[in-house]
């Protein structure tokens, strides 16, 4: 079985999930990096050259073709939530793990959104992004972990265990 960790940019998807890879022994799938290493360009690079909807239409691309992925940790970008063929993929293939970060740690922790390649970050601000993917982390949500802004990786990882004994064993 997989997990898949969602939230906003800066909640902690890849640090955590190399975490908790490395701690279950699964292998750590970075969806971004597959779009970079498929495409050659960073995601900015993407959205600014081909638009929001090129980002989506190729982060749905590289989580189809997951396919059978098996003891995988997956961390997908936070723009996932706005593909219904993902999220339905990302459900049957996985476990999945909102990490559910305060605004106030979001913005702390990407003081270079305009640089970070955000869907949707030319025509909306970073608090109506965060607003509006809040409805759908929750909605896609097998789990919510709840973080307080400095939580510890090491805990993070260990409430995300405890709340999925079946992927521990």
């Amino acid at each position: 079985m997989n997990i898949t960790l969602i939230g906003m940019a800066g909640a902690g998807k890849s640090t955590i999930g190399k975490a908790l890879a490395k701690r279950l022994g699964y292998s750590f799938i970075d969806v971004d990096s597959l779009i970079k290493k498929k495409t050659g360009m960073s995601l900015q690079t993407l959205i600014d050259t081909q638009g929001d909807s090129a980002l989506i239409r190729l982060e749905e691309e590289v989580v189809l073709e997951l396919g059978k992925a098996d003891g995988c940790i997956i961390s997908p970008g936070g723009s996932v939530v706005y593909s219904e063929k993902s999220m339905e993929h990302l459900k049957k293939v996985s476990r999945i793990v909102f990490l559910d970060a305060p605004f106030r740690s979001i913005v702390r922790r990407i003081p270079n959104a305009k640089k970070r390649g955000i869907v949707g970050f030319r025509d909306r601000s970073l608090k109506e992004l965060f607003d509006e993917r809040l409805v759908l982390y929750r909605k896609y949500a097998d789990l919510t972990i709840k973080l307080e802004g400095r939580d510890n990786i090491r805990s993070v990882v260990d409430r995300i265990i405890q709340a999925c004994p079946e992927k521990a064993a």
